[in-house]
């Protein structure tokens, strides 16, 4: 099992993740803060060669129902997605819920994450 789950696009950087925040709340996640890596960088004195944004991305009702059954749960929270240049395609990416949750024992938190990852999945997918 692969740990993150990555699609391409030809959209700009912008304009993924403006197509991506749509589609987040259309199943009632939304973008608690962006953060721009390669502009924090910078301001550090260091550099990266493309853009790389990072999303941390929350569903208030998965938040509650998943923290309420394992508090270790809340170490993996938000879930985080990258969107970020690469050899000129802009790729939209994340880590698995199901690969983070596979640490803790217990199945009901696991079919949380793997509905939780389908449905980020799909909003995604959608984006490219």
């Amino acid at each position: 099992m692969s740990f993150h789950y990555t699609v391409e696009t030809n959209k700009t950087i912008n304009e993924a993740i403006e197509i991506l925040e749509a589609n987040l709340k259309e199943e009632a996640f939304g973008v608690l803060w962006t953060f721009n890596i390669k502009e924090k960088l910078e301001e550090k004195g260091f550099s990266l060669d493309e853009e790389f944004y990072v999303l941390e991305v929350c569903n208030p009702k998965e938040a509650e129902r998943v923290i309420k059954e394992n508090k270790l749960v809340g170490y993996f929270l938000p879930c985080k997605i990258v969107v970020y240049k690469e050899n000129g395609a802009t790729k939209i990416g994340m880590p698995k819920p199901t690969a983070l949750i596979s640490m803790i024992d217990n199945l009901q938190l696991k079919e949380m994450a793997a509905d939780i990852e389908d449905r980020l999945i799909t909003c995604m997918d959608k984006s490219v």
